[in-house]
């Protein structure tokens, strides 16, 4: 996995796409809205693409929901780890603040457009990509299997759980900031690694 040193941490330069787990289980593939709905229900590991269309994942990577991200046998390959919220703090407080790191970790030109009401004029949602982050908008799959948000917003899991939801990344195409919002743990939603110390 390619990797971007970002302050003091070393990040992967693009989205998770496994199928195994690290110990080289199968990482169950929910390939219709009814399969995703399930795992989530049973509160077992699922992965997706977007629009179930191989074709998103070329580009974005696997949308995982909460369950394989905290499976014991390790969703992250060796010798790396999902980022917990202080590590995602870190990265963002290194490149600035909450309110415009945005900018720096989007990828260039893969954003759709968000219109200013201001200035009367389209402006582009992408980030300039500074950090090398190259971040993407990959959208989301909420629990009952619906697909929202490619191309305007890029979703990341972190590590630290709650009884029924999780923090989460979260940049869109209207904004310069990132958020960190709370998810239930059926959402699918992209992953990114980080180097183990």
């Amino acid at each position: 996995m390619k990797d971007i040193k970002i302050g003091n941490q070393l990040w992967s330069a693009e989205n998770l796409s496994v199928d195994r787990f690290r110990n080289g289980d199968i990482i169950p593939h929910a390939k219709s809205e009814e399969d995703w709905e399930q795992a989530g229900t049973e509160g077992k590991p699922a992965w997706c693409y977007y629009e179930n269309d191989p074709a998103n994942g070329e580009k974005y990577g696997k949308l995982y929901n909460w369950f394989a991200v905290n499976d014991p046998r390790g969703l992250a390959p060796e010798g790396w780890h999902v980022p917990s919220t202080e590590e995602w703090n870190q990265l963002i407080e290194f490149l600035g603040d909450q309110k415009d790191s945005g900018v720096r970790l989007k990828s260039r030109g893969d954003w759709a457009d968000s219109y200013d009401h201001v200035n009367d004029k389209n402006v582009s949602g992408s980030g300039n990509n500074e950090s090398g982050f190259s971040g993407l908008p990959g959208g989301s799959c909420d629990g009952e299997g619906n697909f929202s948000g490619l191309g305007t917003t890029g979703r990341w899991w972190s590590s630290d759980g709650e009884e029924f939801d999780v923090m989460c990344i979260v940049m869109g195409h209207k904004s310069a900031a990132v958020a960190k919002v709370f998810y239930d743990k059926e959402t699918g939603v992209s992953v990114r690694c980080i180097r183990n110390n």
